[in-house]
């Protein structure tokens, strides 16, 4: 715990405190729309913003917030109103996206070392103003998540009965696109664009094995988020791994733990009732 007393570090843990709960909260409404993908997609597109600001000496990340928003914007315009699948959709943002990052960073003088800095995370390198960014953006997507719960639940669905109901669906879904760019932008530096969707996903898919309810899963959700982000970064200073495959690595042990133990639990349901012994039918006769 002594390298929690330096500042780095300190901000390392903050900052993934913050996108452990925000990525959750956004995560769940991806899952019910069954878009889990979408942040990997996502977090391509925002690839070939850091290769763009690297390319024209520009912050990467303000690049990358500017070029994933637009693309997840027109990804959700094309879904939603051409004939384009999700699934097509998705795959246009995997393949144009990481096909124009390669490129781009190819071109620029960028190091092997500042790329992977994104595309795998670089807590300990965030600095006091990457801190405030990452503090305002996933606080304000936290805060919008709960206080729209309802209508983008609804939206999430059912977009058919929300649109009957007199709810925005374009512009919630947009809102959702908008969110999901920003979320994979400002998690660069924590997990990278590669990682981020496993952070947006997998405490979901815990939370859904234990609980029933939206809202429960959510807060489940977003505590298992906490609890991979914060014992991640302890477990990355401590055994000196990487912060980013560490805190997904431990949400994917939640997830893992907590499946085997339902398996478990409810195999010894079964054996606990006995099994109903059968009995001959009322008009049943017995022939000697």
């Amino acid at each position: 715990m002594e390298l929690f007393q330096y500042p780095y570090m300190q901000r390392a843990l903050i900052g993934a405190l913050v996108i452990g709960l925000a990525a959750p909260a956004l995560g769940i409404y991806l899952v019910q729309r069954r878009l889990a993908l979408i942040g990997d997609g996502v977090g391509h597109v925002a690839l070939t913003g850091v290769g763009a600001g690297l390319l024209l000496n520009r912050s990467p990340v303000l690049v990358a917030v500017i070029v994933a928003t637009l693309g997840a914007i027109t990804i959700e315009l094309v879904r939603a109103r051409g004939r384009t699948s999700g699934d097509l959709a998705l795959a246009l943002l995997f393949y144009g996206g990481i096909a124009g990052g390669v490129m781009l960073v190819g071109l620029s003088d960028a190091t092997s070392a500042n790329l992977n800095a994104y595309l795998f995370g670089s807590l300990t390198t965030i600095s006091p103003q990457d801190l405030i960014t990452i503090g305002v953006l996933g606080v304000t997507i936290l805060v919008t998540m709960l206080a729209l719960r309802p209508a983008l639940f609804a939206v999430c669905h059912d977009e058919e009965y929300a649109r009957v109901s007199g709810l925005p669906v374009q512009t919630l879904n947009l809102l959702l696109a908008v969110a999901t760019a920003i979320t994979v932008t400002i998690a660069m530096r924590a997990v990278g664009v590669l990682l981020i969707s496993a952070l947006m996903v997998v405490p979901v898919a815990t939370a859904q094995q234990v609980t029933r309810g939206f809202r429960s899963t959510m807060t489940a959700a977003m505590a298992l988020g906490l609890f991979a982000a914060g014992a991640g970064v302890w477990v990355a200073a401590t055994a000196d791994t990487a912060p980013g495959a560490s805190v997904v690595l431990l949400a994917i042990a939640s997830f893992l733990v907590v499946a085997v133990a339902g398996a478990a639990w409810r195999v010894l349901r079964r054996r606990a009732v006995p099994a109903a012994e059968p009995h001959p039918e009322p008009h049943e006769v017995v022939l000697r």
